[in-house]
């Protein structure tokens, strides 16, 4: 075992009692998430304690109703169903109109489009989605890992790999910035990962031996208690302290790049073990510059807080109440069907009584020359529990921005066709901030992904895309192929939009004439994209030969570039070729390989006049 210096204990301190202290003040946060996450379970009779635990709340008496209606779950489940439609794809913008740069803007599109089905990037939204609709906040930890990708060559026996983007989902336990008031991970001077792993995980991982203990996932500390202040005497599920046996913490503290550190600094400590302490390893940043892997996303941001906020925060008082007046409701009823006896001390076995209560055809015995049990006269039930429970149904509307459009019998009864309509566009202005939320991380995830690319492709690798209508793509690419991350969405607002809705765009469209060409007839490649937008693009299996065209004249430039010569077929459609020719010539990459290959021009200009005369050729013909 190799021997720790000074050095690497003094570090090791520094970093534990950094996280300490950001635990100490991340703990009200905590607190209110597991809360959350109770409420949306099902468990809802817990509270915050002096301690800052959540305890049961127990009952007053022994015949106290304490049932649970739950009306959290539903609606966060609505706003996670409809938030599911955002799922913009990512374009990527040229750095410049050089043809050049057009064609990597495209291989960059590409590779997005391949990373991001590989990844299954929408299931990661959806993950994080649920998390930041829980808990405020989630966040997305994009780095490169060695060990995956295809494999380049053998060392040893083992299988070196060309690397690959990861992008792995983490819960706002797990994340600890330097400040509770930066509004942002920007704003930020270091962040903390720190996370529970098994000791089994550890030893693959990182390849050292470390002893294990009980490690609470919530508070990410060592614990030898079983549950704390929550009990498990309810049947509803709980959510309080999570124990992840032998294990070990491990935390990575990012700093970023500084005066005394211009690449930044990171830290890996594994359990009481220095594992790493370097430069920030991704240049991920603008322009080229280190910084941190994460990104955050927020349900509700809160002004001057680095912790998002979300509905179920504000729903909670909400459903305490109805749960209240449910209960009393239930309580009243049971006494009205029930029935409470008054009855003379001495005069009945009280006991028998108390047991086995007045069922039907039950023989009361009571002492000779008593009075008589009787039922005392109780009140009908008051219509203020009615008034209440509404007032507080409409109050969860309200505040949760989930209107009872989903609610066939209103609709059907109470609302217009304008109504309705003016009810749906509500719902999407009240979801709007958290779709536009989701947006932004999806763009600055494409940044970092090519930019990570940018950094680590140094050898050419595969790739698949896999079209709409089950066509498959293969290329190649390296980092020279990405020179830009302008990363702009193609849809903009997906929340109003549905699969009829669009049906019936294409329609207006193809009625008012507009998709038509100057003859009033629809073109062949016009076709296939109505029916790609009417949802049967599957109907047309063969592609494009349009955009076959194009692809097969961007290869004969590359053929040409390399010092080949590039034959003319009969089957090339002329025009599309020469303008594809004629647009590399008089880009950048072709002025530079002239300079080191003169013959390069009489390769281009004698191809382009074969092009030229086939198409005369074909005219004559006509």
């Amino acid at each position: 075992m190799k021997k720790v210096t000074k050095e690497e204990e003094a570090i090791v301190k520094n970093v534990v009692e950094d996280f300490n202290m950001r635990s100490q003040a991340r703990k009200p946060f905590e607190t209110q998430w597991q809360m959350n996450m109770n409420f949306f379970m099902g468990n809802q009779f817990c509270n915050i304690g002096y301690g800052g635990n959540l305890e049961d709340q127990e009952k007053q008496f022994f015949w106290e109703e304490r049932q649970i209606f739950n009306h959290i779950a539903p609606l966060v489940e609505v706003r996670l169903a409809k938030l599911a439609q955002v799922k913009p794809k990512a374009t990527v913008l040229p750095a410049s109109n050089d043809e050049r740069d057009v064609y990597t803007a495209k291989v960059s599109k590409k590779i997005l489009d391949s990373i991001t089905a590989k990844l299954n990037l929408s299931q990661k939204i959806n993950e994080a989605m649920q998390w930041s609709e829980i808990c405020g906040t989630a966040f997305y930890k994009i780095s490169w890992n060695p060990k995956l990708g295809q494999i380049v060559a053998m060392e040893d026996g083992t299988p070196l790999r060309s690397g690959e983007v990861e992008i792995t989902v983490c819960s706002p336990f797990e994340i600890y910035p330097d400040s509770p008031t930066c509004s942002d991970i920007d704003k930020c001077q270091s962040i903390i990962h720190a996370r529970a792993v098994s000791v089994k995980q550890i030893k693959d991982i990182y390849g050292i031996d470390i002893a294990g203990q009980d490690i609470n996932i919530f508070s990410l500390s060592a614990t030898s208690v079983g549950f704390g202040g929550l009990g498990y005497s309810s049947s509803a599920p709980k959510i309080c302290q999570g124990i992840k046996k032998d294990s070990a913490l491990v935390i990575e503290r990012y700093e970023k790049p500084s005066a005394e550190r211009e690449n930044g600094r990171l830290t890996i400590v594994v359990g009481d073990r220095l594992f790493f302490d370097g430069d920030l390893p991704y240049a991920v940043g603008k322009d080229g510059t280190r910084d941190f892997p994460f990104v955050k996303q927020t349900s509700l941001a809160q002004i001057g807080s680095f912790w998002g906020n979300c509905i179920i925060d504000r729903l909670i008082p909400i459903q305490r109440a109805y749960n209240a007046v449910k209960n009393r409701k239930y309580e009243f009823l049971n006494r009205l069907t029930m029935g409470v006896l008054k009855v003379e001390d001495g005069s009945i076995d009280i006991e028998n009584l108390e047991d086995e209560g007045l069922c039907p055809g039950k023989i009361l015995v009571y002492r000779q020359g008593s009075t008589a049990p009787q039922f005392l006269d109780s009140d009908n039930i008051s219509s203020d529990f009615e008034k209440e429970e509404n007032m507080l149904l409409d109050e969860f509307r309200n505040v949760s921005g989930v209107s009872e459009v989903l609610d066939t019998d209103y609709i059907s009864t109470n609302l217009s066709g304008v109504s309705l309509e003016l009810m749906l566009e509500q719902d999407e202005l009240r979801l709007k901030p958290t779709a536009e939320n989701v947006k932004q991380c999806l763009k600055v995830i494409s940044q970092i992904i090519l930019r990570l690319y940018k950094q680590f492709a140094l050898i050419p690798r595969l790739a698949r895309i896999v079209g709409d209508r089950g066509d498959v793509e293969m290329f190649y690419f390296n980092s020279n192929d990405i020179s830009s991350d302008d990363i702009e969405l193609e849809t903009e607002n997906e929340l109003g939009e549905s699969i009829a809705s669009r049906r019936q765009m294409v329609f207006d469209l193809l009625n008012a004439g507009l998709l038509q060409d100057e003859n009033g007839k629809l073109s062949a490649r016009m076709k296939v994209k109505v029916l790609e937008l009417l949802g049967l693009g599957i109907w047309e299996n063969a592609q494009d030969q349009n955009e076959l065209h194009l692809k097969k004249a961007e290869n004969e430039n590359l053929e040409m570039m390399n010092g080949k010569e590039s034959k003319v077929l009969e089957i090339d459609e002329h025009s599309l070729h020469i303008d594809k020719h004629v647009a590399f010539m008089l880009g950048g990459d072709y002025e530079e390989k002239r300079l080191l290959d003169p013959e390069i021009e009489n390769r281009f200009l004698n191809h382009i006049r074969q092009h030229k005369k086939s198409l005369k050729e074909e005219k004559i013909d006509e």
